[in-house]
């Protein structure tokens, strides 16, 4: 899984560094397919479920599960760009949401707070804590800043599937849930929105956007817990 999972890393960042104005989250698509071909491992996302891309690749107001298309990025947009691979039978799975060009302060500090909440989740991903403790984690440190944690979508455990059980919420009292052990490997994800937490699945059967229309971010990391903390497989 570290294999899998450092192919991820190394992807996302030069998606980072591409997602550039003027060029279309097809193009993204087409580079990450090829780079994880190159790697000798292949796209987690194509061909499941019947989802056809190897990126989900979503702007603005889209939560999650975006498609790819010639829609071309521009300065001030924020592009959540979600990936996966196989290799030698291991998943590894990571997102992150990128600033394109120069975007507003509101946008920039949406982003932050997500991120940060996720570095905060995982330092409770340790041998004896319980899944809640994670949950939890994501949603106090959130809503006490003024955003929406949401709750139609959770992270997940990982390994030769790349969906496990258990289900991660953003969400949740402490306390509750498995209790974690070393070994467990865990993709925890904080989706958040910049208002409200309702959710809207479109036409497509896959995108998803905030009902009230504000912004979303997503970032999402491949974590280990093993005796000595939790190890971040998917670090950029």
């Amino acid at each position: 899984m570290r294999v899998s999972s450092r192919i991820v890393a190394e992807i996302l960042l030069l998606l980072n560094d591409l997602a550039q104005p003027g060029v279309t989250t097809l193009d993204l698509n087409d580079f990450a397919d090829a780079e994880a071909v190159r790697r000798g491992s292949k796209s987690a996302f194509k061909g499941y479920s019947g989802y056809k891309y190897a990126l989900c690749c979503s702007i603005n107001d889209q939560v999650i599960h975006g498609l790819p298309s010639k829609r071309r990025l521009v300065s001030g947009d924020i592009l959540s760009v979600d990936f996966g691979v196989l290799k030698d039978g291991y998943y590894g799975d990571a997102a992150l949401t990128i600033p394109v060009g120069t975007i507003s302060d509101s946008a920039r500090r949406l982003l932050s707070v997500t991120k940060d909440s996720l570095v905060t989740a995982i330092e409770y991903a340790r041998p004896g804590n319980r899944l809640s403790d994670i949950s939890n984690a994501v949603q106090v440190y959130v809503e006490s800043r003024g955003y929406s944690v949401v709750r139609d979508f959770v992270g997940h455990g990982i390994g030769r599937n790349l969906h496990e059980s258990p289900q991660i919420p953003n969400y949740g009292p402490p306390g509750k849930g498995v209790r974690l052990k070393a070994g467990m490997v865990l993709a925890i994800e904080p989706m958040i929105n910049q208002h409200g937490h309702a959710v809207t699945v479109l036409d497509d059967g896959w995108t998803t956007v905030t009902t009230d229309g504000g912004l979303s971010a997503h970032f999402e990391h491949t974590v280990a817990v093993t005796e000595h903390g939790p190890d971040i497989l998917t670090k950029l």
